[in-house]
């Protein structure tokens, strides 16, 4: 995969996807470690998920539920770690001698960490099932560690009717100044319109990740362009694209619902501001879609535009930090016993479509295509040229410790913003990767 051209394509992600539909959907075979017996009526066994995505929570426990049913000898457990503590909960769970089976190793950092926990997924029946291997991630060795379970898209979602309420079209967006000029005269007449530009940019743990995860890729997407494409995190940062990164931050807390300093509690549900036509515009992407479809059925999802040079020919913030590893730890039969479940979630007609329904887009042959209209908006970015920003933010060292000083920083910024408050974001981004970088490595 060339990172640095950004040039993966959402149809090269899902390959063969929906071509095999039409045989009828494959469970797992035999060829492979770990592959599923002929015999399915005697699996058995103990699989344990460690979950990183909150918001499918409720799906993946109804999955469990039905496997378990159609599989009685085998004990599904799902937990979910909270927001922002994946990594901490994870080193919690992997103490316990009945340590999950089925865990998250989403970057190369996560590589370094935790590889050594994980089994070799190369030619399992699991493997054999991708329609790509870009996602894939291995360790010094040429172990594969793990494999992508989705394909994300995140940028600006924008409610196009309020926008048009407020007499503009999400058609003159082209960049930042556009951007700016719409959002700023929406904000200025959010009184009379009864509804405002961006819904508030909480920074409480459920929704800080907005920020302090995703729109960091603004800053870290092109710094990681002019080296000519990271393959592994850099022991530290120039901060070259902060000012970037601060234009669209400050227009995002600046032209909202609610006053910047209101934003370090939380507790205002941008989700349901968005979805309740409260404000037009939400840092999301394709993982959100499911919650906004009923209400706001033709949102678009629209790049981050925060200035730089040129970037009008981008498109949106596309990858993965979502990566199956089992634990080679586990017995045989829960290895075992995992695959199949990891098989099954995949290649099941009803699980897949759930999967997808929540994901947006599987890796998978046989995965039934996605109906986000994000996705689609995303192909037409790449059909005309555009460049997609790739997942840099995915590198950040000791990235729960990060994002937290991170955080802290932001608040201080918000509750009195200058210079100097911002130099304390500054510091926590450029001087703070390095510091986590050197904790993360010794």
């Amino acid at each position: 995969m060339d990172i640095s051209a950004g040039r993966v394509t959402r149809r090269t992600f899902l390959g063969g996807a929906g071509l095999v539909a039409a045989a009828g959907l494959a469970a797992c075979g035999n060829g492979g470690g770990g592959g599923s017996s002929s015999d399915d009526s005697n699996r058995s066994g103990n699989v344990y998920w460690l979950n990183f995505k909150p918001e499918m929570d409720g799906a993946i426990q109804d999955l469990a539920k039905k496997y378990m049913d159609k599989y009685p000898n085998v004990k599904v457990k799902i937990t979910t770690a909270a927001s922002g503590t994946y990594e901490q909960t994870l080193t919690s769970e992997m103490d316990k001698s009945d340590a999950p089976t089925l865990f998250v190793i989403g970057n190369t950092v996560g590589v370094r960490e935790w590889g050594d926990y994980a089994m070799d997924l190369k030619d399992t029946d699991i493997a054999k099932l991708l329609s790509t291997e870009d996602y894939n991630l291995s360790d010094d060795s040429g172990k594969l560690v793990s494999i992508p379970y989705c394909y994300e898209c995140f940028g600006i979602v924008v409610n196009p009717d309020l926008v048009k309420k407020a007499g503009h079209s999400v058609d003159e967006i082209k960049d930042f100044a556009s951007l700016k000029a719409v959002v700023e005269d929406m904000h200025k007449k959010a009184a009379a319109n009864g509804f405002d530009a961006f819904v508030a940019t909480d920074m409480d743990s459920s929704s800080s990740w907005r920020v302090t995860g995703h729109l960091t890729n603004l800053a870290l997407f092109y710094e990681a362009r002019d080296d000519g494409g990271w393959k592994e995190a850099p022991s530290t940062i120039k901060g070259t694209y902060l000012p970037n990164y601060k234009n669209l931050y400050d227009l995002a807390i600046n032209n909202s619902t609610v006053e910047p300093s209101s934003l370090a509690t939380g507790g205002h549900d941008p989700l349901t501001q968005f979805t309740d036509g409260k404000a037009a515009f939400f840092f999301t992407g394709t993982f959100g879609y499911a919650d906004i479809k009923d209400k706001v059925p033709n949102a678009v999802c629209i790049p981050y535009y925060g200035g730089v040079e040129g970037e009008e020919k981008a498109a949106l913030n596309c990858g993965t930090e979502n990566c199956w590893a089992i634990s080679d730890n586990a017995s045989d039969e829960d290895k075992k016993a995992t695959m199949d479940f990891m098989c099954w979630l995949v290649s099941d007609s009803e699980a897949a479509q759930t999967l997808v329904d929540q994901l947006g887009v599987l890796p998978y042959k046989d995965a039934p295509e996605s109906a986000d209209p994000f996705y689609a908006q995303e192909q037409t970015y790449e059909d005309r040229g555009n460049y997609i920003m790739t997942w840099n933010f995915s590198y950040t060292p000791n990235v729960d410790e990060f994002r937290s000083n991170l955080v802290s920083a932001l608040n201080a910024y918000n509750d009195s913003p200058s210079d100097s408050t911002w130099e304390g974001v500054r510091t926590a981004f450029v001087d703070g990767w390095a510091e986590q970088y050197k904790k993360a490595h010794g």
